[in-house]
């Protein structure tokens, strides 16, 4: 089955942006409920997701625990800025497979050791490319995907988080 191209589908985009015509900039959502026990039921747009933690954390395993969602994000994100930008920079891809391994130390997130981060201290994958460019092609492109990366550029960041505690009365 021949993919579309999506190099037109940047280049629109960007000349969007450049003239105004863009909506921009965008707010995602999210909301989060929980359903019980450590299980949650996840909306965004038209979509909903559970995320639980498994039967070994006391979870009833209906989903993803939350790092793994994290992990996701990152995953997807990659594969889909991989395949945005080698189609703008005319570099065939066959296919794109991305494994991330995140570690984790729990005496961060259960409050053992203040020292250790709550979240993940490394992560780590591999990008499998199919593709018949030269390796100087698909390391430019590597360079430009991690450049442009959305969530990669959000966990490397420091981003401005702010939640606020809202009571119902």
């Amino acid at each position: 089955m021949q993919e579309k191209s999506f190099a037109d589908l940047h280049k629109r985009t960007q000349q969007a942006l450049l003239d105004g015509s863009a909506t921009n900039p965008l707010t995602v959502t999210v909301t989060s409920e929980n359903q019980g026990g450590f299980c949650s039921k996840i909306s965004m747009r038209s979509h909903v997701i559970t995320s639980d933690q498994p039967y070994g954390f006391e979870g009833t395993n209906k989903g993803p625990k939350p790092s793994e969602l994290l992990l996701a994000a990152l995953a997807a994100c990659q594969d889909v800025t991989w395949r945005l930008y080698a189609d703008s920079m005319g570099i065939p891809i066959d296919g794109i497979s991305i494994e991330l391994r995140g570690t984790q130390d729990l005496r961060g997130f259960m409050g053992v050791d203040d020292g250790v981060p709550a979240g993940f201290v490394k992560i780590e994958g591999d990008v499998t490319i199919d593709s018949p460019a030269t390796a100087e092609q698909l390391e430019a492109l590597q360079k430009t995907v991690d450049a442009h990366c959305p969530v990669l550029d959000d966990l490397i960041r420091s981003v401005p988080v702010s939640l606020h505690l809202k009571i119902p009365k």
